[in-house]
């Protein structure tokens, strides 16, 4: 990748929300803003490389979108409020006042999330209003097909039009009520970060990591006595904390019981059982955790052993059997096997998974986990399909390397 490219690379993830936030409280319309945008990004594509990356990258982006925002108006011909106010907007406007949310991110990913839409409508259009993650990404967060998260994102956008749903900045008051959306919106995009989807993506991508983190803390600051945010940022410091031994020097990703703790970053780890340590005493007080708080304690089971074999997996276990209670995903009951297989082994395990087969089928984690179940039991062949079709399935290069590694260990 070339330095313009990465450049380009850089400045979407620092920019896209900021430009998608301007042009949308400027013209009041999410598509507008997102098609704008997404133009102006690819004018960039095409100049940067021969005119060079600009002084200020994102005050060029802004212009070039406002323009496009302009042209499209003009092209429609609408002569409504928005095409006067588009005809004598300048930079210097006064704009709306930003309410209870200081930051142009947070501020948007707020606003998309409105109480109006389903919660899975809210996030997948966050997440592509926002996080700037393309359409394959959400999909495969989401586990559906690409046509299918296309046209839930184009639905949510026309029932914001046929309902008139405004677009304003969340007051204070606001923000409890949408907070549950923006929370999952957050941790599909650490998603994306710790464990990137895409093929010709680098493995963790520390950019999504981070912002997810900033973002979190920022909401924690809103909502202090919220247990699903302290619970979410304990998750993701828990989860950060690993990343520098998660990728080996030959770039390919390390499993938990491979990894070296020793390079686990303590800081972040002794923040984040502070915080759990926190919700466990509000749990005391008859306040029942929710879905993020539990993930969060599982990970400080993890992050406590200094061995894989010190695992507490009892205590994993009964953590995911609370899970599962509030959560009975798939992909939930998947992880659970894993420490089923622990406690009271791999056949145990293998016939919990087995069991899973209808729904994820597709999903590479799944074949990966019975692979392994089916090489501790002995049984290379089944074990060597089973591999063989994870591979087929998995997103990046550094996932392939090592479940192929581990196949190749198969006697």
């Amino acid at each position: 990748m070339s330095d313009v490219d990465e450049a380009i690379t850089r400045v979407h993830h620092e920019e896209w929300a900021r430009v998608v936030a301007a042009l949308t409280r400027r013209f009041g319309d999410l598509d507008i803003a997102e098609e704008a945008a997404a133009e102006a990004f690819a004018t960039a594509v095409e100049r940067w490389p021969a005119d060079g990356v600009p002084p200020n990258p994102g005050a060029w982006l802004t212009t070039t979108a406002n323009r496009k925002a302009i042209d499209r108006i003009r092209r429609e011909d609408k002569r409504d409020d928005k095409h006067k106010e588009a005809l004598v907007v300048r930079d210097d406007d006064p704009h709306e006042p930003l309410g209870a949310i200081d930051d142009d991110r947070l501020r948007l990913v707020f606003t998309c999330c409105h109480p109006a839409l389903a919660v899975e409508a809210r996030v997948a259009l966050t997440l592509r209003m926002v996080g700037g993650l393309t359409m394959p990404e959400i999909a495969r967060a989401f586990l559906v097909a690409e046509s299918a998260m296309g046209q839930r994102i184009t639905r949510a956008k026309a029932k914001i039009k046929v309902a008139r749903i405004p677009y304003r900045m969340p007051s204070a008051e606001d923000l409890p009520a949408r907070v549950t959306g923006v929370l999952a919106v957050l941790f599909l995009v650490f998603n994306e970060g710790y464990l990137a989807t895409g093929p010709d993506t680098d493995p963790v991508r520390h950019d999504l990591t981070s912002e997810a983190i900033r973002l979190t803390r920022l909401i924690r600051e809103l909502l202090p006595e919220d247990g699903e945010v302290a619970g979410l940022l304990a998750l993701m410091l828990l989860t950060e904390a690993r990343r520098t031994a998660r990728v080996s020097a030959t770039g390919e990703l390390v499993a938990l019981d491979e990894q070296d703790r020793g390079a686990w970053d303590a800081t972040l780890i002794a923040e984040g059982h502070g915080l759990v340590r926190e919700r466990l005493v509000a749990a005391a007080g008859g306040v029942a955790p929710g879905r993020y708080q539990i993930l969060a304690a599982i990970n400080a089971v993890h992050t406590s052993a200094r061995d894989i074999r010190d695992t507490d997996w009892s205590q994993v276990l009964a953590l995911y059997d609370q899970l599962v209670r509030l959560d009975p995903s798939p992909i939930v009951a998947l992880n659970r096997a894993i420490a089923v297989a622990e406690l009271d082994g791999p056949q145990v395990a293998l016939a919990v998974v087995d069991r899973l087969k209808p729904r994820l089928a597709d999903y590479h984690a799944y074949h990966a986990t019975r692979a392994d179940l089916l090489r501790r039991l002995g049984r290379g062949d089944e074990a060597r399909a089973a591999y063989d079709r994870a591979v087929d399935l998995a997103g990046n290069t550094a996932e392939t390397a090592s479940l192929v590694r581990r196949r190749d260990r198969l006697r």
